[in-house]
C-alpha cells in the first residue's frame, strides 16, 4: 500500500504516540488496539530477526502478523547495546506510552526502568504486561498465555469432564491481558489530562484471567464448591448448549422461563414448559441432561437452517457454529463490515476482522497492514523524529544497532 492511499486518521487516539517493544502477542495485541483508534504506535525489532510473529502460521504465508502489526510504523533498534537503548530513550521521551511485555526486570538491567524514563518524560504512561505481574515471589518466572490461564483458573473449567483439561484454540490468555492494559493506558491517559502525571499500568496475564473467573471464588470460599468442567454445556443452565442438527450444529440459550416457553412452542411441545421436570430455573437445572436430550432428538430431525429459522421465529436465542467460510457469507458480518478488505504489498485484498467497538465520531480504521519489511519505517522515524542524518543512520546500520 502506498502512503498516497492511506486512509485519513480519524481515530480517537490520533494525537497519541505509543512506542512498542516486546514481542509475540500480549504486548503486540494491546499495541493493536491502541493502533486501530487511531494512534501512532511505533514498533521496535531486533534488527536482523524481527518479532517471530513474523514467521508465526500455517501455511507458506504467515498472516498473524497482518494483523497484529497493522497500522504500525515498525523500526529496527538493537535494545541489547546501549547505542539502541539511547535510539528508544530518545523515542520515548517524544512519546505519550511506552508498551512492553518482557519479563519483569528486563527493561531494568538496560537502564529503562520507569523512573528513568518519566525523569526525562514526566507525562510518560508506561505499559508493561507479563506472566505474573511486576511484583510478587513469581514475578520473574516466565509466562506465556497458557501457563496464565492454567493459574489463573480458566484451563481448569476447560474441556470435558473424562479428559484432562483442554484449551480454546486461541490465545485467551494474551489477549485478556492485552484488552486490560489497553484499557488501564486509557484510564491513565485520563488521569494525565486532569493532573499532567503519567503512571505504570501492571497488567498480568493470570490476574486477567482471574478478572473473568465469574464467581468461583466466592462459590468456594462461602459453600466449598469448585466448578468441574462440563464440555458444551454450563451446569444447571438449561437448556443453553449445542444440539445436533442433520446437517450442522447450533447453539440454542433458552435458560428463561419465558423464552423455554417460546422454545417449547417452537418443537411443538407446549406441554413441556409446564412439566414439573422443566417447569422453573432449578427444576431445568436438576433436569439439565434429560431436556438437552429432548432439545437434540427434535433438532436431529431437521436441517440446521430450518431449526436457526424456527428460533428466530419464536424470539428464541439460537446460532449455527460458525467458521471463517460462514462469516464471511454471513449477511450480518456483510452490513456491519465486521470483515474488511485491506490492500497489502502481497495481497490485494486480504481479508481480516475489522477494527472494534465501533464509535458513532470516531471511528478507527484499518489504515495498513503489518508491513513485510523489516525496519521499513527507520528512516522515516528516525530521520523525522529524531533528526538523525543518512550517514548516521548507515552507520548504525553498519554496526548492527538498527
Amino acid at each position: 500500500m502506498t502512503k498516497n492511499s492511506k486512509p485519513a486518521n480519524e481515530g480517537p487516539l490520533n494525537d497519541i504516540r505509543v512506542i512498542e517493544l516486546g514481542q509475540l502477542i500480549a504486548g503486540p495485541f494491546c499495541g493493536q488496539l491502541m493502533a486501530d483508534m487511531g494512534a501512532d504506535v511505533i514498533k521496535v525489532e531486533p534488527p536482523g530477526a524481527g518479532d517471530p510473529m513474523r514467521v508465526w502460521g500455517r501455511g507458506d504465508y504467515p498472516l498473524w502478523w497482518s494483523v497484529c502489526a497493522r497500522n504500525k510504523r515498525c523500526i529496527t533498534a538493537n535494545l541489547r547495546e546501549s547505542e539502541g537503548q539511547e535510539l528508544v530513550k530518545k523515542l520515548i521521551s517524544q512519546a505519550d506510552m511506552v508498551l512492553e511485555n518482557f519479563r519483569p526486570g528486563t527493561l531494568e538491567r538496560w537502564g529503562m526502568s520507569y523512573d528513568e524514563l518519566s525523569a526525562q518524560n514526566p507525562g510518560l504512561i508506561m505499559i508493561r504486561v507479563s506472566g505474573y505481574g511486576q511484583s510478587g515471589p513469581y514475578s520473574k518466572r516466565a509466562g506465556y498465555a497458557s501457563v496464565g490461564e492454567a493459574v489463573g483458573g480458566m484451563r481448569y473449567l476447560c474441556g470435558e469432564p473424562d479428559r484432562k483439561p483442554s484449551r480454546a484454540g486461541l490465545s485467551l490468555g494474551d489477549s485478556l491481558a492485552a484488552t486490560y492494559a489497553c484499557m488501564g493506558a486509557l484510564a491513565a491517559l485520563h488521569h494525565r489530562e486532569k493532573t499532567g502525571e503519567g503512571q505504570v499500568i501492571d497488567a498480568s496475564i493470570y490476574e486477567s484471567v482471574l478478572t473473568v473467573m465469574e464467581a468461583t471464588i466466592p462459590e468456594y470460599t462461602v459453600s466449598n464448591h469448585i466448578r468441574e468442567r462440563s464440555g458444551s454445556k454450563l451446569p444447571n443452565i438449561a437448556p443453553s448448549n449445542i444440539y445436533d442438527c442433520k446437517n450442522g450444529s447450533i447453539v440454542i440459550g433458552a435458560n428463561q422461563d419465558t423464552i423455554f416457553k417460546r422454545l417449547c412452542d417452537a418443537m411443538q411441545q407446549p406441554e413441556l414448559a409446564s412439566d414439573k421436570r422443566f417447569i422453573d430455573h432449578v427444576s431445568r437445572g436438576d433436569n439439565q441432561d434429560t431436556l438437552d436430550q429432548l432439545i437434540n432428538d427434535w433438532c436431529s430431525t431437521r436441517n440446521v437452517d430450518e431449526v436457526e429459522e424456527l428460533m428466530q421465529l419464536h424470539t428464541v436465542p439460537a446460532g449455527k457454529v460458525y467458521r471463517a467460510p460462514e462469516m464471511l457469507n454471513d449477511p450480518h458480518f456483510i452490513d456491519r463490515e465486521a470483515l474488511v478488505d485491506v490492500p497489502s504489498e502481497r495481497w490485494p485484498d486480504l481479508k481480516m476482522q475489522n477494527v472494534f467497538p465501533k464509535m458513532s465520531k470516531t471511528q478507527g480504521q484499518i489504515r495498513w497492514p503489518g508491513v513485510d519489511e523489516l525496519g521499513a519505517h527507520n528512516n522515516e522515524i528516525y530521520e523525522g523524529i529524531l533528526n538523525l542524518s543518512k550517514d548516521q543512520l548507515s552507520d548504525l546500520k553498519k554496526k548492527s544497532i538498527i
